[in-house]
C-alpha cells in the first residue's frame, strides 16, 4: 500500500493544476500552507512520485533545473524559447515519419520531441 501524506497528495494537486513544476516552485506554492516543509521534502516526494509513475519528467526549466509533468502517458512538449512556457503536444506520430525520413540511414526516433519556439505572448511582444 502506498503512504499518501498531506504533502504528497498538495504536490500531486499542484503539479495537476499547473501542469509542469519545477520542485523550486511546488516548495513556494506548500510554504505558503505549511511554512516549514523543506526543499528536501519535496524533492523526495516528487522523485518517489516519478518512480511511482505518478508524475513524469518534463523538459528541464532554464539552468537544467528538473521540472516535473502531471501528465504520465508519452507525449511530446513544445518549450518558448523566450519565456520558457511549457505545453503538452501530441504531434510524434506526424512529424516523426518525416524527420527520420530527414536523417535518412534507417535512423529511427525513439522517445518524445520538444519543439522550440514563440509562444502566443512572446510572439506578439516580438512584434511590438
Amino acid at each position: 500500500m502506498e503512504r499518501s501524506t498531506r504533502y504528497i497528495r498538495d504536490v500531486q494537486s499542484y503539479v495537476k493544476r499547473k501542469h509542469h513544476a519545477t520542485n523550486g516552485e511546488i516548495l513556494d506554492y506548500l510554504q505558503l500552507k505549511y511554512p516549514h516543509v523543506s526543499a528536501t521534502t519535496i524533492h523526495r516526494i516528487t522523485s518517489r512520485l516519478v518512480e511511482r509513475g505518478r508524475l513524469a519528467l518534463a523538459p528541464p526549466a532554464r539552468g537544467n533545473v528538473t521540472r516535473f509533468d502531471s501528465t504520465t502517458d508519452l507525449h511530446d512538449h513544445f518549450v518558448c524559447s523566450n519565456c520558457d512556457l511549457v505545453r503538452n503536444a501530441y504531434v510524434a506520430d506526424a512529424i516523426r515519419p518525416i524527420l527520420e525520413q530527414s536523417i535518412g540511414e534507417g535512423c529511427q526516433i525513439s522517445g518524445s520531441l520538444i519543439v522550440a519556439g514563440l509562444c502566443k505572448k512572446c510572439s506578439k511582444e516580438a512584434k511590438v
